[in-house]
């Protein structure tokens, strides 16, 4: 395994891990890579320092060899929010998961038979392509783009 430093058109900055170099690139060629905080696909390799082992991690930190990474816990688990902003969108998806109904494909279709009044009115999310999401708002039905992928779809 791998770790990368990665950076999106948008510069925003993040890690990920990869299998291999060749792993790495594989999947962005076949758009599989997206940045971590806005989604944007075009992300490429940022310059990156080799990470030195230390017995505390904070130190090299706390002396500006690496100013611009956060300070991270190296016991954190993988699965946690390494920042503020991740632990915000992982709560903000599990309060729209527990409190709305999960219509995977079937999203414009749904959202229109609501907002004609053909079906229970609701909170729902699921996906939807983008020439589609752009005809529901100028029909005029109100929706807003996610900025987390469903479970479905993240891994």
């Amino acid at each position: 395994m791998i770790q990368f430093s990665l950076k999106c058109d948008n510069d925003h900055r993040f890690d990920s891990w990869f299998k291999s170099s060749a792993a790495f690139d594989d999947l962005q060629a076949r758009g599989h890579v997206s940045c971590a905080i806005c989604g944007s696909p075009r992300v490429e390799k940022a310059m990156m320092a080799p990470r030195v082992s230390t017995r505390d991690t904070a130190t090299v930190h706390d002396q500006g060899q690496d100013r611009d990474r956060p300070k991270t816990n190296a016991n954190r688990p993988l699965s946690a929010p390494a920042s503020a902003a991740e632990q915000a969108l992982a709560d903000l998806r599990r309060k729209i998961e527990a409190e709305s109904d999960y219509v995977g494909d079937r999203f414009v279709e749904e959202a229109r038979r609501i907002h004609d009044g053909d079906s229970d009115a609701r909170a729902i999310h699921g996906e939807a392509r983008l020439e589609d999401a752009r005809q529901l708002i100028e029909d005029g039905i109100p929706i807003t783009p996610l900025p987390f992928l469903t479970n479905r779809k993240a891994n």
